[in-house]
């Protein structure tokens, strides 16, 4: 979803080429994902808009203190220190309803025979 979200971007900026990129270090923190599966037992009779606003709050969370030690580090492959609505550089409050999106899908996905 990053590289999609990343070459998609390039193409806001005119770059026809579509470069999507990502880091190693996003694998294990993507990895935190799969506790939507467990949120989600806890939270299903939520309605979805407050299920998508609890994943983003818990994906913020994640981006922040991971971004945070990596920034720490000098290791942090993005930086949203130019973005106006950025905390610390390392997470974005306007990507808020993509988190929300990404969490509904995951839970789509990690839930599957839950909801069949």
């Amino acid at each position: 979803m990053e590289i999609l979200f990343t070459a998609f971007d390039s193409f806001r900026r005119r770059e026809l080429k579509l470069m999507g990129k990502t880091s190693v270090w996003m694998f294990p923190i993507y990895g935190f994902a799969v506790l939507v599966g467990p949120a989600y037992s806890i939270i299903k009779k939520l309605p979805t808009l407050l299920r998508g606003m609890i994943y983003s709050a818990g994906f913020f969370t994640v981006e922040f203190i991971s971004g945070s030690f990596l920034k720490k580090r000098g290791l942090c492959p993005w930086d949203y220190s130019k973005a106006k609505s950025n905390v610390n550089g390392v997470i974005r409050l306007d990507y808020a309803p993509f988190w929300m999106v990404a969490g509904l899908i995951f839970e789509r996905i990690l839930t599957k025979k839950e909801n069949a």
